[in-house]
């Protein structure tokens, strides 16, 4: 029987107020995994009134005891392994390996909020004034809007709300329509079995049909003070646009054109690992993914051979098979847009190395394609899928130049045996992120995360996150004697 899942306002699970519901899809299956309530802007309004109650309470609770609540969180999370294994699979085709990884990070990043709790909030500022003493402060916001993607879900969940509600503010989350439970009523659950109180966190389910008037409804209401957004460009640019319209800072974590730069003193069959990892984790449906692997011209034949071996073996997929390693896209039409731009760079003069072939159940075979031109898609467009191009150059001046060429910014990775020359190509690559000797897959929760250009603004994580979901505010104290004034 399919799970039913109602939303979660004021620490009350509650059904929308229209009595609507949506069905929740497995992309392998093609079965109703979930039924989960459809919220309207009704529905909005009331947990936005939940927030906005708890925030002052939520604000003034020591930090100490908010840490407590983010650690308990924390191991829920990880004793539900398991379950949350079960879940990737079902909701969204994500492989045992990948899910596993998704609740132990999301289990840190909870426990690097609850460090984040107790963080220096502000500073000593140097005055001319006499007897002045001044201070930059850092204060929540109050309401923070928070939008969360199906591909990493519990990774991306909890990172929306995470930092935001360990420095005070309080969260209504919207969870993709393609992860309800993953990436919201799952990790929901997890902070309010750890004590969150009632308010401070609500989860707002919707039919994608009704997605543009909840979302609308969200970021205008003059309560909500921030908006956080993870996903594709294309939305990132409605979100961003509102959130500009009604005056409200957002931190958008976008797409990429990610690179994977292999130098010529490379250990080949290093670059190989690195490569398939970063190429075909999640069966490449993460921001990070390697969309091209730029390899020097004097070992590409030989990396390029062993490359496409190895993507050939690629244990392909049912997700719930625990030796999956590429599963499904997250629904039927993904996997239809990733073989049209297969099939457009074949049609152009592109080689298929690995892979190439069509499947059902939402399925593409990891593939590896060769003989990339600009006239072709692939070259411009983010893949997010189960494809990579491998593409020659000679020399790192080339590779720059080519991991360059995007309007894309997120992440790139050098893999070379020359450190400081490592570094010198990373330092050059135009993205938010770079990785000397290894891939562009990796996240931690305390180092800054975010891209630049068309892959967004803001940070997640660390000191950087803390700065995105607080608002900096100067006061000064007149500490000794009298402020002096002209008349």
């Amino acid at each position: 029987m399919p799970i039913t899942r109602d939303l979660i306002i004021n620490g009350e699970h509650v059904p929308a107020v229209s009595g609507k519901t949506t069905e929740d899809i497995s992309p392998y299956t093609g079965d109703t995994y979930a039924t989960v309530a459809a919220a309207g802007p009704e529905d909005v309004t009331r947990a936005v009134n939940a927030a906005s109650s708890a925030f002052d309470s939520w604000a003034a609770t020591p930090p100490t005891q908010r840490a407590k609540i983010f650690l308990k969180a924390a191991d829920l999370l990880e004793e539900r392994m398991q379950q949350g294994i079960e879940l990737m699979a079902g909701e969204v085709g994500g492989v045992a390996v990948w899910a596993g990884f998704n609740v132990q990070l999301a289990a840190n990043i909870l426990r690097s909020a609850a460090a984040a709790t107790t963080a220096p909030r502000g500073d000593v500022l140097a005055t001319d004034l006499p007897g002045k003493f001044s201070l930059s402060v850092r204060q929540p916001y109050g309401v923070v809007a928070a939008l969360s993607p199906w591909n990493a879900p519990f990774i991306l969940g909890i990172r929306a709300m995470a930092i935001p509600l360990a420095v005070g503010n309080t969260v209504v989350l919207k969870p993709s329509e393609d992860a309800p439970l993953a990436c919201g009523l799952f990790l929901a659950d997890a902070m309010l079995d750890a004590g969150l109180p009632a308010g401070v966190l609500n989860v707002i389910t919707n039919d994608r049909a009704d997605a543009n008037d909840v979302v609308s409804t969200l970021i205008s209401d003059p309560r909500v003070r921030n908006v956080n957004f993870t996903g594709s460009t294309k939305v990132g640019r409605i979100i961003g646009t509102l959130a500009a319209q009604n005056l409200k800072p957002a931190v958008l974590e976008l797409g990429g054109k990610n690179s994977l730069v292999v130098l010529k003193d490379a250990d080949i069959d290093y670059a190989v690992q690195a490569a398939a990892f970063g190429s075909f984790m999640n069966a490449g449906q993460i921001c990070m993914s390697v969309d091209r692997v730029i390899v020097d011209r004097s070992i590409s034949e030989e990396f390029s051979s062993r490359f496409a071996e190895k993507v050939a073996k690629l244990p392909t997929g049912d997700p719930m098979n625990q030796a999956t390693v590429i599963g499904p896209q997250v629904n039927q039409s993904s996997a239809d847009r990733q073989y049209a731009l297969i099939d457009d760079a074949v049609s152009k003069g592109a080689q298929v190395l690995a892979g190439g072939d069509k499947a059902g159940q939402a399925v593409v075979p990891a593939t590896v394609l060769s003989g990339i031109t600009e006239e072709m898609r692939i070259y411009d467009e983010e893949i997010f899928g189960s494809a990579t191009t491998v593409m020659e150059v000679d020399g790192p001046e080339e590779a720059v130049k080519l991991a360059n060429d995007t309007n894309y910014g997120l992440t790139s990775g050098v893999i070379t045996e020359n450190l400081a020359e490592g570094f010198e190509v990373a330092q050059r690559l135009k993205t938010g992120i770079s990785h000397v000797n290894d891939q562009p897959v990796q996240d931690e929760p305390m180092a800054p995360f975010g891209g630049i250009h068309e892959s967004g603004y803001g940070k997640f994580g660390g000191q950087a996150g803390i700065n995105s979901f607080t608002e900096e505010r100067w006061i000064t104290i007149q500490q000794s004697g009298h402020a002096q004034y002209p008349f």
